[in-house]
């Protein structure tokens, strides 16, 4: 793993080491974590559960400390599910629900929620997409009315579409000046080769120029059905008057048999790799990790304590302590179990000076070697529980937060 320069000696793939050239290091470490198990108390928190008569799973909290409601739906369906060749379609067929749909264009859609002060989102990830309504409780209906709207009936006119797709291929183009992003695209189709969470949730530009309107429409027809959806409602209405405007908004939305197939879990790295690629910047950035847990492991809460004392306690945690405060090798540094439906990935990422890359990778290594040798002590271990029970109100300590945290 270590990369030492040589005069007139070529790294491989003839690309040479030099402090005028800065690389991406992508590295690929094969290593199992054991922590002892970590017990992390839960809020109570019980919504109550509803399966509507075409399929639909809709979950209730009622809250009136607030004249608000949250409405959130959860389509299981996302970028994992892209044709190779198309990847991006989960992502742009998500983009377009709220462009317009067959009885309001884009424009009403956006001034009716506007002039009651409500929001509305919607978007994909690997897994899973997201559509949102947030109104005042006197708005509910308005609220359901629109994402019902968008949900069942999206125009997905030529013109937003265009329109849309460019603003996408855009934003492709600005994460390819990014030299974090560079590091970490390049970092996932190592560790998930051939398999779709290799490929970024909006596409590529070649993806992204191949999916045609059709090619949206039959997606959403496809995909978006009642029964592979989970509907949250979270605020201030009672469970009759939710049931109601679920009944009034979704109760014709009607079944589907959508076609997506299991996923495998990505296949097992057992090899180290690295990739270098060059650019001319004064830094290094540098990811390296493996596969992860899915959120299901049943050590999922054990890790995340773990992962807390190596480096994602900020300041407190190790990496923070040797890589930046003690060596002054990175201003930040941090490590990430990413947990998916299927196992993600866990890195640790950080940007060092170029003369310095092959020291900043050497103690990441030794802090790794580290937690996997030997216990944390029990002041670390004390500190990580505390934090993350600590902070666990603060993940639903609004409508919004809570109703995410229910839908997932």
């Amino acid at each position: 793993m270590q990369m030492t320069r040589r005069q007139g000696t070529a790294l491989p793939y003839s690309r040479h080491w030099s402090r005028s050239n800065s690389r991406f290091l992508v590295g690929l470490l094969c290593m199992a974590f054991c922590v002892p198990a970590a017990w992390v108390q839960a809020a109570d928190i019980t919504p109550t559960r509803t399966v509507t008569a075409n399929g639909m799973t809709v979950l209730f909290l009622e809250q009136h400390f607030l004249p608000t409601v949250e409405i959130h739906a959860l389509v299981k369906v996302g970028s994992a599910q892209d044709p190779p060749d198309k990847a991006g379609l989960a992502n742009l067929t998500a983009s377009l629900l709220d462009e317009g749909t067959l009885t309001r264009t884009s424009r009403q859609i956006a001034e009716q929620i506007d002039f009651v002060g409500g929001s509305l989102e919607a978007h994909a990830t690997e897994d899973y997409t997201t559509a949102s309504a947030r109104v005042l409780k006197k708005d509910a209906d308005l609220g359901f009315a629109l994402l019902a709207d968008m949900l069942q009936h999206p125009a997905f006119h030529k013109q937003e579409f265009e329109r849309v797709r460019t603003q996408v291929l855009g934003e492709i183009v600005s994460d390819d000046d990014d030299p974090g992003n560079v590091a970490m695209k390049a970092f996932h189709q190592l560790i998930f080769h051939g398999h779709p969470y290799s490929w970024p949730a909006h596409g590529t530009e070649g993806t992204l120029n191949k999916i045609t309107v059709a090619d949206v429409q039959q997606f959403h027809a496809r995909e978006y059905v009642p029964n592979q959806t989970i509907l949250v409602v979270v605020g201030d209405l009672t469970q009759e008057q939710a049931a109601t405007l679920v009944q009034t908004h979704f109760g014709l939305w009607k079944k589907g048999s959508p076609s997506i197939a299991q996923l495998k879990k990505p296949a097992p790295i057992d090899r180290k790799m690295v990739q270098l690629i060059e650019k001319d910047l004064t830094q290094s950035t540098i990811v390296l990790g493996h596969t992860g847990i899915s959120r299901t492991n049943p050590d999922y809460y054990a890790i995340t304590v773990m992962n807390y004392i190596l480096g994602a306690g900020g300041f407190s945690s190790r990496l923070m302590d040797s890589i930046r405060d003690k060596q002054g090798l990175a201003y930040g540094i941090m490590s990430q179990f990413d947990s998916r439906v299927m196992p993600g990935a866990f890195f640790i990422s950080l940007q060092t000076r170029t003369d310095v890359t092959n020291q900043a990778i050497t103690s990441v290594l030794a802090e790794i070697k580290a937690i996997r040798e030997a216990p944390v002590t029990d002041q670390e271990l004390s500190e990580a529980k505390s934090f993350i029970v600590g902070s666990f109100p603060l993940r639903i300590d609004s409508s919004a937060k809570l109703a995410n945290v229910l839908a997932r």
